[in-house]
């Protein structure tokens, strides 16, 4: 893979940064604030955000930055930070490790890079448009699976779904015809999916600043990433369909 550019690099110290105040404070029973939206909120997940924008703001002074904790800054600028300082703050509260941090660049309404960090694993992924993307520096792809039934799915999020009757049942009957399904949710099997270890993932109730990285991360790592509609990526995305690439369309249309 070619070096990576500044802004790359940049992404990826930010998401060091993070993870040092994270690792710091996991496990220390923080105090937690509900926001509006029911979601908990604590004092890593703050600290965490304000390293991340130091890191970015020093680095690039004039690109916008839409944060989970702080909201946007700049928002006019045609680069934009993506940031997630702890995408599952409720695993992280209960001392559970399916936590991590995601930044992704969105410029001129393109998501061109993504890091997504995970301090509990020590585990970092990285993808810049057109470079291929790589998992604790070695580089990764997906898997080659083309028959639903030696297809291995993972489901998270799936609150919605299930409150859809036909989506509902749809779900069971592709589950019949495959050969294995997992739940591993946020991160996790993301990153398993870019790196061959499984080949579908589906998701149901998020928001971009959850995905974006993500989806930068398993697209280049030469998968497919869009809703569950087969309709690309964009700020109001809320559900995910991401395959190998070569099961995209068959996944797609038995959950139409």
């Amino acid at each position: 893979m070619p070096s990576a550019s500044a802004e790359l690099q940049a992404a990826i110290a930010a998401a060091h940064a993070a993870a040092a105040v994270i690792r710091g404070l996991y496990q220390l029973n923080l105090a937690i604030t509900t926001k509006a939206d029911q979601s908990p909120v604590t004092e890593a997940d703050v600290r965490a955000e304000e390293a991340i924008h130091e890191v970015l703001r020093a680095r690039f002074p004039g690109y916008g930055f839409y944060g989970e904790e702080t909201g946007r800054h700049n928002p006019d600028a045609e680069s934009t930070w993506l940031v997630d300082p702890i995408d599952g703050t409720k695993s992280f509260v209960r001392e559970c490790p399916f936590f991590s941090t995601q930044i992704a660049l969105l410029r001129a309404g393109e998501l061109v890079l993504g890091v997504s960090s995970a301090p509990a694993y020590d585990e970092v992924a990285w993808a810049e448009r057109g470079q291929g993307a790589q998992l604790n520096g070695k580089a990764i792809r997906v898997s080659a699976t083309a028959e639903l039934a030696q297809t291995i799915v993972s489901t998270g999020n799936l609150k919605s779904l299930a409150g859809a009757p036909k989506g509902w049942r749809k779900l069971g009957d592709l589950i019949g015809g495959i050969s294995r399904i997992r739940g591993y949710g946020d991160f996790v099997h993301y990153h398993l999916l870019a790196r061959g270890a499984l080949d579908v993932v589906i998701e149901s109730d998020v928001n971009i600043l959850d995905i974006a990285a993500l989806t930068v991360i398993v697209r280049e790592a030469g998968g497919t990433f869009t809703d569950l509609d087969g309709l690309p990526v964009g700020l109001a995305t809320t559900s995910v369909l991401a395959t190998n690439g070569a099961l995209h369309a068959r996944i797609r249309d038995a959950l139409a």
